[in-house]
């Protein structure tokens, strides 16, 4: 009886709600406008302000544009072109059934940066964002200019366990089902060194594109074809210069994970960000953001092992 409860509270809970009507989604009230653009077989949503050596950032899993919304303006504001995307599957860009390996989201984003004329960009990747932005450099190494990696997936195997086994047949419906409000604001909330940080205004939009009618299905093909521990062995072949940027209270991959993978790295520089969950750029976004522009500027030749370390040399 106890159990039957249980399972009727989940899926009470994973109810779809009402969503924030589309003129509210970001970036709405930003200097940033939403633009479309057919990539691969897919119509990609994707926002492009500045001038300046490109910057493509690049969100993580069930996440979307709205992942960098504290980073875009600071770093064009330093003199950079930003550019960021939903990816397929996510956000509000098209939601297919197939078309979630990492070869095809490496494939996409350098489709993408075709379709814009760009010869080659800085990739910041976040999470499954940082593991698609190492893919890219190592099949298209002429592409990436530099690469930042924030708590990237790809690397190790046990942090990502409940995703592998949410790819199985039966397990894997019945997890993208549960997608309502509440449960988008507990992911959230668990990804954050303090939930505290976490406003409803957030959880809006995080839920926004989950809501969508076709996200259960993009879910689970991500769930089937993505490999979340596809760069373990490989990334020593990435000479791309390299910032990895890791919350030191990380919950969901732990920063023992980010260091292992980044004395991997030929060409790279290792931050613990201080007071960050697993998603630093949200939760703490004026250091990371401080990271960020100090590695485009000075390059990794420049760049210290620990940037915060340098904190009291650093000129304007």
């Amino acid at each position: 009886m106890r159990i039957a409860a249980a399972w009727a509270a989940l899926f009470v809970a994973g109810c779809r709600a009402p969503t924030i009507p589309a003129a509210a989604r970001y970036p709405a009230g930003t200097p940033l406008e939403a633009r479309y653009v057919r990539v691969e077989g897919s119509r990609i949503r994707y926002v492009d302000v500045g001038r300046g050596t490109p910057v493509i950032f690049i969100h993580g899993f069930a996440a979307s544009i709205y992942a960098w919304r504290k980073n875009l303006v600071p770093v064009e504001s330093a003199g950079f072109r930003v550019l960021a995307f939903d990816n397929r599957g996510f956000g509000f860009s098209d939601k297919p059934a197939h078309g979630y390996s990492n070869a095809d989201y490496a494939r996409l984003l350098v489709a993408f940066m075709d379709s814009l004329g760009l010869p080659d960009a800085v990739l910041v990747g976040h999470s499954m964002g940082g593991a698609i932005a190492a893919e890219v450099a190592l099949a298209y190494p002429k592409r990436v200019r530099g690469l930042v990696l924030i708590d990237a997936s790809g690397f190790g195997r046990r942090s990502w366990l409940l995703l592998r086994l949410a790819a199985w047949p039966v397990v894997g419906p019945l997890i993208s089902g549960l997608r309502g409000r509440w449960i988008t604001a507990r992911a959230l909330r668990s990804a954050y060194a303090d939930p505290r940080k976490v406003p409803s205004t957030d959880v809006d939009q995080y839920y926004a594109p989950v809501a969508e009618p076709d996200f259960g299905r993009a879910l689970r093909g991500v769930l089937r074809e993505f490999r979340f521990a596809a760069l373990s062995g490989r990334v020593s072949a990435i000479e791309t210069p390299t910032l990895v940027l890791w919350g030191d209270h990380d919950p969901w991959i732990p920063p023992s994970v980010g260091m292992a993978l980044a004395a991997e790295l030929p060409r790279v520089a290792f931050v613990l960000v201080q007071r960050a969950g697993h998603v630093p750029q949200e939760e703490v976004p004026d250091e990371v953001n401080r990271l960020v522009i100090a590695f485009l500027r000075q390059g990794l030749a420049r760049v210290p092992g620990d940037l915060a370390l340098a904190r009291e040399r650093e000129t304007p």
